[in-house]
């Protein structure tokens, strides 16, 4: 039987957070020879230019970008939903429509719901979908209590990278070629932080942290968002904008800084554990999944910068081989794209519309 033809839907052109698991899946699936289109609900004045993803209407919800949607649903066999804003947009745009989607839950549901009203509306939207991938076993359970989704339309299917595209540093030469590429101090101790500017991210406790810390210790954040204007950056710390690549930054890094409020199973997490770069990260949503409390790295409470940079202390005076291999080992194990790209192609072949 041949596989069925993948339509995958991002909120925007961007490849960041949902929309990078989106990006790398359905290029695993063209190189496998599966037939597989991605669009975009809107644009993005962010997006780059070079990452041609077409794109279906001027805003998410807006009854073009419905009626543009449901025509290239018609194309495809199956619709992969990729994050919380395509939900309400597969639910209503192909409503009664023959092919199915599949809506995948990358952040904390308890998070995006927090109120009644928001999670009456969020479970009429999920129960309209064939099927819902959460990428941790947690998120799986509340989203069966939280929505009484029955259990056999539940998935489990990990956030992933391509191992082969964070390739650890390959030695201290290495490591240097890739901060002098990004414009960075040779041979100071630098902690990198990966992610877009905005509240739930923290990156004010990232500066915060970091002013705590011994005087030579360097900090890079890279994104763009909201509170890029607000933040008062110190004489160490590296405001790198956005980068198309971070692999980069992961092979100049010591160590990788997450200060979120709020995550699901950050996949910059797992592309700092394949490059081998231990994590010191809060304990919100399912990041323990990725980083091993005293294997891969260390957890915090949320909120606490003196926490974070006690952590961060702890991990610069260590002998981080131990924890790089750890690192770099479970997210082998558990996040390669490859295994999961597989599970990925058993439930597309069981939900898509027979042809």
């Amino acid at each position: 039987m041949a596989d069925p033809r993948v339509l995958h839907v991002i909120t925007d052109p961007r490849a960041r957070g949902a929309q990078r698991l989106a990006h790398d899946l359905h290029g695993e699936l063209l190189r496998r020879g599966q037939p597989s289109t991605l669009a975009a609900l809107h644009p993005h004045p962010d997006a780059d230019p070079a990452t041609a993803v077409p794109v279906l209407g001027p805003s998410r919800h807006h009854p073009a970008t419905l009626r543009a949607l449901r025509r290239a649903a018609a194309r495809a066999d199956v619709v992969v939903a990729h994050g919380s804003s395509t939900l309400q947009a597969c639910a209503l745009g192909l409503f009664a429509a023959r092919t199915p989607f599949v809506y995948v839950n990358i952040g904390d549901p308890r998070h995006w719901t927090a109120t009644p009203l928001r999670r009456l509306r969020v479970g009429a939207f999920l129960h309209r979908a064939a099927a819902v991938a959460a990428i941790s076993p947690h998120a799986a359970e509340v989203l069966r209590t939280r929505f009484r989704l029955p259990a056999r339309r539940l998935r489990t299917l990990p956030n992933a990278r391509p191992a082969d595209r964070f390739r650890p540093a390959a030695d201290p030469a290495d490591r240097a070629a890739a901060r002098t590429a990004l414009g960075l101090p040779a041979d100071a101790p630098l902690i990198a932080w990966v992610g877009a500017l905005s509240p739930e991210k923290r990156p004010d406790l990232a500066l915060a942290a970091h002013a705590l810390l011994p005087a030579d210790v360097h900090l890079a954040l890279a994104g763009e968002g909201p509170l890029r204007a607000a933040l008062a950056p110190g004489p160490r710390t590296h405001l790198l904008g956005p980068l198309a690549d971070p692999a980069p930054l992961y092979r100049a890094a010591d160590l990788l800084l997450l200060t979120s409020d709020s995550e699901g199973v950050p996949g910059v997490l797992i592309e700092a554990a394949l490059a081998a770069v231990p994590a010191v990260a809060t304990d919100v949503g399912w990041v323990s999944d990725v980083v091993r409390p005293g294997e891969g790295g260390l957890l915090v409470p949320p909120g606490d910068p003196a926490a974070l940079a006690a952590a961060l202390r702890t991990l610069l005076a260590a002998d981080r081989t131990r924890y790089a291999a750890a690192a770099r080992a479970h997210a082998l194990a558990h996040f390669d794209l490859a295994p999961v790209a597989t599970a990925w192609q058993h439930l597309l072949r069981e939900v898509a519309r027979p042809r």
